[in-house]
């Protein structure tokens, strides 16, 4: 008996096998990301809230056609160390999104405690958590050396995927893919959604292509772990605190093997 192919089927065959020549040849088959300075990388790294009101502006006015943010709450934007947008924009800004109230069963407008909308789009993926899903850097494996100084690479990896379009396209089972550098396979079916000069920033930033998607990647990857900052700040207490009980373990250690060691004690 002949099984029909589904058209994801197709369509999973067709990326399968474009990924496995592509590693064949030598080509894109992990695909070129890459490197950007972002503001808040390294222990003593910050958001830039300036950089992450440009990229709440992008998700908003171009990203959120397709994709959600489901897991974050909109009040969260007026958050310190985040976009740290005023209470009074905040509760505008939750009134341009209209989500379906269960409890009415409609749709009605959104307040700050509501959660951004889901993806629009069956097949579009939600982008809340997507910044920490998807890994940039590959050190060797085993030793992290490569996440220590470049971190994971979740925001490098959103900005190559966005500005690694060749031009090129091709027709698969139906499917329209289109040429890029930095997806694994060369080919990605999501068409191209920046272009540059997508938006107008108020601070009058450059709305090209790269700026763009830099702004956008640093939002996400606020979106996805909006306690950064706290994460940092805790980490630096911790590492401080061992090393205060290192040193007085030492000189406590020191102190009660001096006799037996013919040592004068203080």
């Amino acid at each position: 008996m002949i099984r029909k192919l589904t058209l994801t089927a197709l369509t999973a065959l067709a990326m399968t096998a474009g990924a496995a020549l592509a590693a064949e040849e030598g080509g894109h088959a992990g695909g070129h990301i890459e490197d950007v300075a972002f503001s808040f990388e390294g222990p003593f790294g910050k958001f830039d809230e300036h950089q992450l009101q440009r990229g709440l502006q992008v998700y908003t006015e171009v990203c959120s056609a397709c994709h959600g943010l489901k897991f974050v709450p909109i009040r969260t934007i007026g958050d310190e160390g985040g976009p740290n947008m005023p209470e009074e924009q905040v509760i505008a800004y939750a009134k341009f999104w209209q989500i379906y109230d269960p409890a009415l069963q409609d749709t009605r407008e959104a307040t700050p405690n509501d959660k951004f909308p889901p993806s629009a789009l069956e097949n579009a993926p939600d982008l809340s958590l997507m910044a920490k899903a998807r890994a940039g850097f590959h050190g060797p494996y085993g030793t992290g050396l490569s996440q220590m100084f470049n971190g994971i690479g979740g925001p490098e990896y959103i900005v190559s995927i966005l500005t690694g379009y060749t031009g090129e396209t091709k027709e698969e089972a139906g499917t329209v893919f289109y040429g890029n550098t930095a997806f694994p396979g060369g080919w990605i079916a999501m068409s191209p959604p920046l272009a540059g000069d997508d938006v107008t920033f108020a601070d009058g930033h450059s709305t090209d292509l790269h700026h763009e998607a830099e702004d956008v990647a640093a939002f996400l990857m606020w979106a996805a772990e909006p306690k950064l900052m706290a994460r940092k700040h805790v980490g630096f207490v911790a590492v401080g605190l061992l090393v205060l009980l290192s040193v007085l373990l030492f000189l406590t250690n020191k102190r009660i093997w001096a006799a037996v060691k013919g040592k004068k004690t203080a």
